[in-house]
């Protein structure tokens, strides 16, 4: 199962470990997606995504930081 996280440990990561976090979770969140039915947890999936998401919107937020 994938773990996730609070957003503020998001926060204190460098740019270089948020674009691992996103490429690790979403290959998870792809291998969960495509098991059987049966063994599919809706838990990992969630948390994927969630993590994901907000790995992206704190890269987002640090490049829209700099550039104003």
């Amino acid at each position: 199962m994938y773990p996730s996280m609070k957003y503020t440990d998001i926060q204190s990561k460098s740019d270089g470990e948020l674009l691992e976090l996103v490429t690790t979770a979403r290959e998870a969140l792809r291998a969960e997606r495509f098991k059987d039915k049966f063994s599919k947890k809706a838990s990992a999936i969630r948390s994927a995504r969630t993590n994901v998401a907000q790995a992206l919107t704190e890269m987002t937020a640090r490049r829209n930081k700099v550039s104003n």
